[in-house]
């Protein structure tokens, strides 16, 4: 086992690829990037990161497609295809690489979705994973049939019944009820096998569920909540936690709590692994990535995105603005009907600091606001330069030595055990990461060369689920 300077075993860095595709993290304008619904798409970003021995791909979701002033917001990549469906036709030009969807627990069933990720998990041998997520909005329950949306409160009520629900019937099939004996006729040992019956809450199903035991027992668990409950619900169930503190200060204190609520869910440090998402833009030099870096910001962020940005803060329609003048002179509106939705991130400018009387809305804007104009007084910055320093930036800038030091710091030193990557560029923005900076990760011995293992949990180093659940029943007979 490799050891730092002072002694202590160096942790194995687990890397993983996002595919962007419901945010504006992508440069979709940029003569390198390609289509984001195409499969050969999707199959390219796949096999960069094979190629490169990560752990896994992950697709977010959209339940959709977000709207400002009341018009689809063309700003955002839309139109990604169903997650199960990329997913499973990536299972069949990969062999290693975990293949990882984001699902909602709010729209849809547990049966359903038990029932899709047990099929993934066959079809890829194993390296299926599940982030399980909630929905906050009522406009995006607009687009299903009960509509409406839960309380934050319920919302993780139901997560948790749902995901206990789903974990009930992954376990209803034990992995030893098909015999197909051909002698004998035999094709089933138990003809109850799959049978489950969960009453509560949230969920009242009973019957027979229809995949048998898959090679994982179960998907992998990701959760990518950071309130209390989220973080509580990760804590609790989860195998990987999906983090957006990709920050070192940050990084450390979120690893810290996370890690620190495990203990009272009878659960042991490594059995939840801290991922932040990260950017990243490489340069020959130092230098030359923060000039590359300073572009790619200006491109991300347009003189149109800058408007609309600002329009989620003012809930105005400032579209008469220059986004190469000043803030505007007005106030926010405080309504209650945004201007933007479907975008999480607007919710952060409804929760205001404490000191300004957290849960008005009103002036939860009006802090934001003034915290604003004072830093563009300050540094004399435009609405465009302003959205550019206040929105998020590149997590890693460097050359490929000074990434690979970077992320190596930060999972040694516990901010993170490793990093989902999500370039700016598709399909293309993983391949000179996985040319350059992987093989100096390799060198450092804290990546791996080849993958020793077939599933996702072997990838991760979690432990199979089947084998608690064998000695619980040899415990009970």
């Amino acid at each position: 086992m490799s050891r730092s300077t002072t002694g202590k075993p160096l942790k194995q860095i687990h890397l993983a690829a996002h595919f962007p595709g419901v945010n504006n993290t992508t440069v979709w304008s940029d003569p390198r990037a390609g289509s984001h619904i195409e499969f050969s798409s999707f199959a390219h970003f796949a096999r960069t990161a094979e190629r490169a021995k990560f752990d896994f791909l992950f697709l977010a979701e959209g339940l959709r497609l977000r709207e400002q002033g009341g018009r689809i917001y063309d700003l955002d990549v839309v139109g990604r295809p169903d997650t199960f469906t990329v997913l499973s036709a990536l299972a069949a030009v990969t062999e290693h690489l975990g293949l990882t969807g984001t699902i909602n627990s709010t729209f849809n069933e547990p049966y359903e979705v038990a029932r899709q990720f047990a099929s993934l998990d066959h079809l890829s041998a194993g390296r299926a994973a599940w982030n399980v997520v909630t929905s906050w909005d009522a406009f995006t329950g607009e687009n299903f049939r009960r509509g409406g949306f839960l309380p934050q409160d319920q919302r993780y009520s139901r997560a948790k019944e749902f995901l206990a629900t789903a974990t009930e019937l992954f376990g209803s099939w034990h992995g030893d009820e098909i015999v197909a004996d051909r002698e004998s006729g035999i094709f089933l040992k138990d003809a109850q096998a799959g049978a489950f019956a969960h009453r509560g809450q949230h969920f009242d199903i009973a019957g027979q569920f229809s995949v048998p035991r898959s090679p994982q027992g179960r998907p992998v668990i990701f959760q990518a909540g950071d309130s209390d409950e989220g973080r509580e619900f990760a804590a609790a169930g989860a195998d990987a936690i999906f983090s957006r503190h990709s920050t070192l200060d940050a990084g450390r204190d979120f690893y810290a709590d996370v890690k620190g609520r495990l203990a009272r869910h009878g659960r042991t440090h490594d059995q939840l692994l801290i991922l932040p998402a990260a950017t990243f833009v490489l340069g020959d030099t130092d230098a030359e990535a923060q000039e590359l870096a300073h572009e790619v910001r200006r491109r991300q962020v347009s003189g149109q995105t800058a408007i609309k940005y600002l329009e989620h803060v003012w809930n105005r329609d400032l579209s008469a603005y220059d986004p190469d003048g000043p803030l505007p002179g007005i106030d926010p509106d405080p309504g209650e009907n945004t201007i933007a939705r479907g975008r999480a991130g607007v919710r952060m400018f409804r929760d205001p600091p404490p000191a300004f009387g957290r849960g008005d809305p009103h002036l939860a804007s009006l802090a934001v606001a003034r915290q604003w104009r004072e830093r563009a007084e300050a540094e004399n910055l435009s609405i465009r330069e302003l959205v550019i320093e206040t929105t998020g930036r590149q997590s890693f800038i460097g050359s490929p030595a000074t990434v690979a030091e970077t992320i190596n710091h930060f999972v040694q030193t516990d901010a993170a055990d490793g990093f989902i990557l999500v370039p700016h560029i598709t399909p293309g923005g993983l391949d000179e990461f996985a040319d350059t900076v992987v093989p100096l990760l390799q060198e450092r011995g804290v990546f791996r060369h080849d993958y020793t293992g077939t599933t996702l949990r072997d990838h991760l180093g979690l432990d199979h689920p089947d084998r608690a659940e064998r000695a619980t029943r040899r415990a009970a007979s």
